[in-house]
């Protein structure tokens, strides 16, 4: 098995910290990761890949084993969580790459093709929306009232989503076999959710996250005039993203290959093999 490498490194002065694995000469691949969890979520498809592909998979500023200044030090943007990923791939001397997105991670890997396309030479999705067809609002309608209006009226909804409860039910909620589903999981995302000032950072982020639709015109032209190559593995069983999200892409990138999957949101821990799978018939082909 490909050794997975631990490493942190300085980023304007933020110590970043990432996983990496596979030879610097083979083509790149970027794992960037969702909300509540870390790189660690791609644990087990880092060395899957890594026998072909340089992998290389971030923890976000304020995630995992990052630096997490507080609020009045750092701007929790998805503009600023982005704009340290460039600064992490240029300290690595990263010039093009693929990337896999999942739920956070895809307006972080948004902003880096649209900003310059010619560096992705792939897309995997995974629980990455891009339309807003992707989104439950059952869900999403939490986030929504607390980014229109932040008080005490609205703040007890988006409490809960870093409680416990709620990130428990994030992995397991639409899993045919949730004893599929590692307890450390969402056991280690509390831990580190729990972290004196952490809830400050994950509301600044929930209320920044509209910005991220008012991208979407400018993604879409990306998407059509690039024709990136584009694979969807989703959770058929998502109740955050739904699967509505997956074939959405044919909107502007006709040749999308997509698949949903009998999983939910993290669809990694219970459909692991059946994902590198696709992942590696499809990078073998577009690459």
């Amino acid at each position: 098995m490909v050794p997975v490498h631990h490493r942190s490194t300085d980023v304007d002065g933020l110590s970043v910290f990432y996983r990496e694995a596979g030879h610097p000469d083979a083509p790149t691949l970027l794992l960037l990761h969702g909300f509540p969890t870390s790189s660690r979520m791609f644990r087990k498809l880092i060395p899957a890949l890594a026998d072909k592909y340089h992998v290389i998979a971030p923890d976000h500023i304020g995630f995992g084993y990052s630096d997490m200044p507080g609020v009045d030090e750092f701007d929790y943007t998805f503009d600023a969580l982005s704009a340290v990923t460039s600064g992490l791939l240029a300290k690595l001397g990263v010039d093009q790459f693929a990337m896999y997105v999942q739920d956070y991670g895809a307006p972080i890997g948004w902003r880096l093709a649209v900003q310059d396309p010619d560096r992705v030479t792939a897309i995997i999705t995974q629980s990455g929306n891009a339309y807003e067809d992707g989104f439950v609002q059952d869900f999403w309608k939490t986030i929504w009232d607390y980014a229109k209006d932040p008080g005490p009226k609205t703040e007890p909804g988006v409490r809960f989503l870093v409680s416990s409860e709620a990130t428990q039910w994030q992995y397991l909620h639409g899993v045919p076999e949730p004893e599929l589903v590692d307890p450390d999981c969402w056991h280690l995302d509390q831990l580190l959710l729990d972290r004196p000032g952490n809830n400050e950072i994950q509301f600044k982020l929930f209320r920044d996250y509209p910005n991220n639709i008012d991208g979407y015109p400018a993604l879409h032209r990306y998407f059509r005039g690039s024709q990136v190559p584009l694979l969807a593995v989703w959770g058929a069983n998502d109740l955050i993203f739904g699967a509505a999200g997956a074939p959405a892409f044919r909107e502007h990138l006709p040749e999308a290959e997509i698949h949903l999957l009998e999983a939910g949101h993290f669809a990694l821990e219970s459909s692991l093999d059946t994902i590198a799978g696709y992942m590696r018939g499809f990078l073998g082909r577009v690459l």
